[in-house]
């Protein structure tokens, strides 16, 4: 009976891992081509975000399974993040800046028109 329970809570963790890190499955399995990945490691992005917001987790996905380098900031741990968050104007999350280009929410055909 025990070990059954463990196979399930195993289970549970592995979909959990995977769903979590899909992004970065993805990319992983099915890799941009070198040229629009060479444009995406030149830009600049930073995204402000929280652990638990839904579209932030959607976001954190695109920009990973896309292969586009992004510097994190949860703004309710960094101070630092934090204040560059509201200098920007903060009203809801995520808030992502795109080579000088602000985006809020979970916009993936912006961010990539960003990009270009």
């Amino acid at each position: 009976m025990l070990l059954r329970t463990l196979k399930k809570f195993a289970l549970i963790m592995l979909v959990v891992v995977i769903y979590q890190n899909w992004g970065r499955i993805e990319h992983f399995v099915n890799p941009a081509p070198a040229s629009v990945a060479q444009s995406y490691s030149q830009a600049k992005v930073v995204m402000y975000a929280t652990e638990w917001c839904g579209y932030c987790k959607q976001t954190r996905r695109f920009l990973d399974s896309k292969g586009i380098p992004f510097q994190e900031y949860d703004i309710e741990k960094s101070d630092e993040g934090r204040k560059a968050y509201e200098a920007l104007g903060g009203r809801g999350i995520p808030l992502i800046d795109v080579n000088g280009t602000i985006i809020r929410g979970f916009a993936p055909d912006d961010i990539l028109a960003a990009l270009k």
